[in-house]
């Protein structure tokens, strides 16, 4: 038996272009398209690529559901045993949509999926519950490593055979537990880790806690009257219309808008980027995530020295851990350049 499976990539894999071509709605094309040749040359003759289904990151950030509803009405005649989504490496957006997507064919097709991403893609931790991800290297330098294994893994779940640890097959951990039984109590094997550890021999842990990026905070401002704050948000806010086109979701850029003079964000002006939440609030009154006109009235009563005339803008909606630092380390130069003394960050 030949298994059909169906391809999903995005716009840029798909060689139609990159960011410019970012909202293309969802198409389908029978056969193999750009990475295909190489996902269809790792499953060998035990398995065809039907159909590849593309569509532009930022079209799918923007309208998840109901892109998701499109892909799964054109998969349809195509009959699947299964879908293999990416590889996205660490492309937030490109990750998130093969996870959303994932998820909906899981859910609504019943067939296994597969994807490949970086550890810390946001399509990891919001998805990897829903189906099996490769763990693969940050850039598409990795695609001759992350093939491969996409392919070993969606064959083994098409044939229903027993998958082996996280380590064993290659797939990022999921957090489910399974039961297992051992020749040694628990009591045993604890002990013999332990003594390995004390002669510096190899061990590894049946149970790896998480590791949390902790920042401890500075200290507080000693004289309020003399400092300088500012304004930052992970909320989306943005002059009308977007200028800088921060995305709805996997933010790739933040914004540097200038407030000088500004006393308060009115509806005609000011609006929110973000796509995680109802945004009819924030497009009322801005001020209600970015609460400049509450800091004027503050700078009025001599609270602190002045307002800064710049607040910086992203959206925190899915987006890599790795690219808010980037956009944070970015930030934090500007600031300490202006003489801020303090910053407000807000959220949604």
């Amino acid at each position: 038996m030949t298994y059909r499976i169906i391809h999903y990539i995005n716009q840029f894999y798909a060689g139609i272009g990159g960011e410019e071509k970012a909202d293309i709605t969802p198409e389908i094309r029978e056969g193999i398209v750009g990475p295909g040749q190489a996902l269809k040359a790792a499953l060998g003759a035990e398995a065809e690529i039907v159909a590849t289904v593309i569509c532009g990151d930022s079209y799918f950030a923007s309208n998840m559901e109901k892109a998701s509803e499109e892909i799964l009405g054109m998969m349809s005649k195509y009959k699947p045993d299964a879908v293999v989504a990416g590889p996205a490496f660490n492309a937030g957006r490109y990750g998130t949509a093969c996870g959303a997507l994932g998820e909906a064919v899981v859910k609504k097709l019943g067939i296994p999926v597969v994807s490949g991403m970086y550890p810390e893609n946001p399509g990891v931790e919001m998805y990897k519950k829903s189906f099996y991800i490769v763990e693969t290297p940050d850039s598409a330098a990795g695609m001759r490593k992350a093939v491969p294994a996409m392919a070993k893994l969606v064959l083994k779940l098409l044939k229903g055979e027993n998958l082996g640890t996280p380590s064993e097959e290659g797939y990022i951990e999921r957090g489910i537990r399974k039961n297992k039984f051992y020749e040694k109590l628990a009591a045993e094997r604890a002990v013999d880790m332990f003594t390995a550890k004390l002669k510096g021999e190899p061990f590894v842990t049946e149970y790896p806690m998480p590791v949390f990026d902790r920042v401890a905070p500075n200290p507080a401002i000693k004289n309020m009257k003399d400092a300088v704050i500012a304004l930052v948000t992970s909320g989306g806010i943005c002059p009308k219309g977007n200028p800088d086109h921060i995305e709805a979701s996997s933010a790739s850029k933040f914004g540097e808008y200038d407030i000088s003079g500004v006393m308060d964000l009115t509806c005609d002006s000011y609006c929110t980027a973000h796509g995680g939440y109802d945004a009819t609030y924030a497009d009322q009154d801005a001020d209600r995530v970015l609460p400049v006109d509450v800091l004027r009235d503050m700078e009025k009563e001599g609270v602190f020295k002045k307002l800064h005339n710049k607040f910086y803008t992203t959206v925190g909606n899915g987006t890599a851990v790795a690219s808010a630092k980037r956009f944070a380390e970015e930030i934090a130069k500007r600031l300490i350049a202006d003489g801020v003394t303090a910053v407000i960050l807000t959220s949604t």
